[in-house]
């Protein structure tokens, strides 16, 4: 499965469900951010390693593939990974097989892979950045998650998904929100996508010291001007 829509759309919660409404939802779901492991450490956190296989591998790792057998390996940002990992990535899609760095042996696995990215990876390819017969396995299934602002049905249910999560995080009984706030949140344009409604709900949840958030407790940029105008005048 390829997941691909702009950061904060929600792409490792759909993993998640994926794996959950699956026939592995008992196995595990590992998930690794590409883009945040460094590059000369990638291959041992997704093949693992040896004993003494490079300078600081002082025990045996097992890496992610052989961690998630049976279940599902979620590798986010799958544009960043480097050419080398890119080959051994394309080798276990393809016969279930990779070599820890060091070993002598194979390892199979039986993984499912589920990736991510927010870059375009068909024009990466193109551009040579990417390999095409990767590109090609990675997109047996893909999935397009569009940005929150050409789904502003979806704000009002994300919104009490998140206030209900955080009167339980900060004990405060907030399960509401003015009709004037919703008017402002469905006019925003969404930079940020989904990551973002939840932290301005957050930040708004933090500061109400009512039963609801009013227009008051939104960022000065999420105000209209004439309730910017009347908050600093008072």
């Amino acid at each position: 499965v390829l997941l691909s829509g702009e950061t904060g759309t929600g792409k490792g919660v759909l993993a998640k469900l994926i794996h959950r409404y699956s026939n592995r939802e008992h196995a595990q779901f590992i998930s690794l951010h590409c883009g945040a492991v460094p590059d000369t450490l990638l291959e041992s956190e997704l093949f693992g390693h040896e004993k003494g296989a490079f300078t600081g591998a002082l025990k045996k790792k097992l890496g992610k593939f052989e961690i998630a057998r049976n279940g599902t390996l979620f590798l986010d940002e799958i544009g960043t990974i480097t050419p080398s990992a890119q080959v051994k990535l394309l080798q276990v899609l393809q016969d279930g097989t990779f070599s820890p760095v060091g070993a002598e042996k194979a390892v199979s696995t039986n993984a499912r892979i589920i990736t991510a990215t927010n870059s375009d990876l068909k024009k990466m390819t193109e551009d040579g950045d990417f390999r095409k017969d990767l590109y090609y396995r990675l997109n047996v299934f893909p999935i397009e998650i569009p940005p929150l602002r050409k789904r502003i049905e979806d704000i009002p249910l994300l919104i009490q998904f998140f206030l209900k999560k955080l009167s339980k995080d900060f004990q405060k009984d907030i399960n509401e929100i003015h009709p004037q706030v919703k008017f402002a949140l469905k006019k925003y344009s969404w930079p940020g996508n989904i990551r973002e409604l939840e932290n301005i709900i957050e930040h708004a949840f933090v500061i109400c010291r009512k039963t609801i958030i009013d227009i008051s407790d939104l960022p000065e940029n999420l105000r209209p001007a004439n309730e910017q105008s009347s908050v600093e005048s008072a």
